[in-house]
């Protein structure tokens, strides 16, 4: 075996035993009753509640850009937790483990929070697919499969943004709540969730294209549309590119938080 498959078979060992505690952490906090009732339908109160705006303006076209949006949003919404879960390994004392270890740390976080994006494309798809349809937005069932694809990359895209900013919060945990909110709330307000992204100045429309958010909204929507495939895959592309490149700047900033943990005798422990 290469150098490189061996890599790839330690790697895809480190994900899948993280994703081990990934499903037991989400079996601790939630029992389907508790998810379907408590998150699922607190999920689905909010987009509707978006939705309504649309309705009270008597405008069709907004109400269906709203449920739509705000539909796709709630997988952002639930992916960007790691930027809270990733801090969480402090409290417990497994941090320091994990940078005594010799495999690397960013692929372990990696596998650790899965059940954020997960779950978030669960909340998705029964917004666009059982809610929607209130307000308007229908997708056939030919576009199901595809539909299934842009949210799974969508949720996955955002949930390596969010690794990212888990890597600098493990530096301050005590702002983790902080900069979830942050994220997540940004995100909503500028990648077309509430309004088409071109509302904003030409800065922040720099910042929306570095977010995977922006460009898979951009292919549900185009999906939604009846666009060809051409127009669906083009956004889908700038997506998964954008979430590699935040993979790899977030593999990257856990390597040199570990480097740093070794060089200044581990981390202490941090609520």
């Amino acid at each position: 075996m290469d150098i490189t498959a061996s890599r790839v078979v330690v790697v895809s060992r480190v994900v899948r035993a993280s994703a081990a505690n990934a499903l037991a952490d989400f079996r601790a906090t939630y029992t389907w009753y508790s998810w379907t009732f408590g998150w699922l339908g607190r999920m689905l109160c909010q987009v509707t509640f978006f939705a309504l705006i649309g309705s009270f303006l008597h405008s069709p076209e907004q109400t269906r850009y709203l449920v739509l949006g705000n539909s796709v949003a709630t997988c952002v919404i639930e992916a960007m937790t790691v930027v809270v879960s990733t801090s969480w390994e402090r409290a417990q004392g497994t941090l320091a483990l994990m940078a005594a270890a010799p495999s690397e740390m960013g692929w372990v976080f990696v596998g650790r929070s899965l059940q954020w994006p997960v779950s978030g494309c669960g909340t998705s798809l029964v917004a666009l697919l059982l809610l929607d349809p209130l307000f308007g937005v229908r997708f056939a069932a030919a576009q199901v499969p595809a539909l299934v694809v842009l949210v799974l990359l969508t949720a996955f895209g955002t949930y390596c943004f969010g690794l990212f900013l888990g890597a600098f919060v493990l530096a301050a945990p005590a702002v983790r709540n902080i900069v979830y909110n942050a994220a997540f709330l940004v995100t909503m307000a500028i990648s077309g969730v509430q309004v088409p992204t071109g509302f904003w100045p030409y800065g922040v429309r720099l910042v929306a294209e570095t977010l995977p958010a922006t460009h898979g909204l951009a292919a549900v929507r185009a999906l939604a549309a009846g666009a060809g495939p051409a127009a669906v895959a083009r956004p889908a592309a700038f997506a998964a590119t954008a979430a590699l490149l935040w993979l790899a700047a977030a593999l990257t900033a856990f390597r040199l938080s570990a480097e740093r943990a070794r060089r200044h005798d581990g981390y202490e422990f941090a609520v």
